[in-house]
């Protein structure tokens, strides 16, 4: 019983379309009919700007990490990252904003800054070099993915490496079209950084 409280608490958290309530309360605008048309804080970025941007990529990280916390708050056995994974399935599918949500990275992010914060901060880091460097942020993303898969493996933690392996088969797959993209060089490259 309290497994499916907190499988449907942490998919609602995730439901929460942070980038779609930015957009329409403080900017009258859906940002779904602009840009990649995206939910996401990479599209509210293109679309509404940086303190825009910010505010939805930092709601969007929260909104992982409270769901995985969910078990402590219950007192439940259930695992942290098994809460986080339902709430990123509806950051990216959300009933809150016809099942049309982001990519799963911030929300991801958010999940492992519950569960082992030292690696939330490394991939932050792989993240905003991988940007610094390439202006790309889809790119960027598939790599921290990439790494955070790779610092699983060191610490040998085996919920955490399936876990991950699973967000970040959820991260590239989302990010296809910008593969695609940047194969043929039309991918926007960010402006606001370096």
């Amino acid at each position: 019983m309290i497994y499916g409280i907190i499988i449907i608490l942490a998919y609602l958290l995730g439901s929460i379309p942070s980038g779609l309530i930015v957009g329409k309360l403080f900017y009258g605008m859906d940002i779904r009919e602009h840009g990649s048309g995206n939910l996401g804080g990479t599209n509210t970025f293109r679309t509404l700007g940086v303190k825009a941007g910010m505010i939805v990529t930092i709601a969007d990280i929260l909104k992982g990490t409270l769901a995985a916390s969910l078990p402590l708050f219950f007192g439940s056995d259930m695992h942290h990252l098994l809460a986080g994974i339902f709430a990123v399935i509806g950051h990216m599918y959300p009933l809150f904003a016809g099942f049309r949500g982001g990519k799963a990275v911030a929300t991801s992010g958010g999940v492992l800054l519950a569960y082992v914060p030292f690696m939330f901060l490394i991939l932050l880091g792989v993240f905003f070099l991988s940007l610094y460097i390439t202006k790309y942020v889809s790119l960027s993303s598939i790599l921290a993915a990439a790494a955070s898969i790779i610092y699983a493996l060191v610490l040998g933690d085996i919920p955490l490496i399936i876990v991950v392996s699973i967000l970040g088969f959820f991260v590239i797959y989302r990010h296809r079209a910008n593969i695609k993209r940047i194969r043929d060089k039309t991918e926007p490259k960010i402006k606001w950084l370096g």
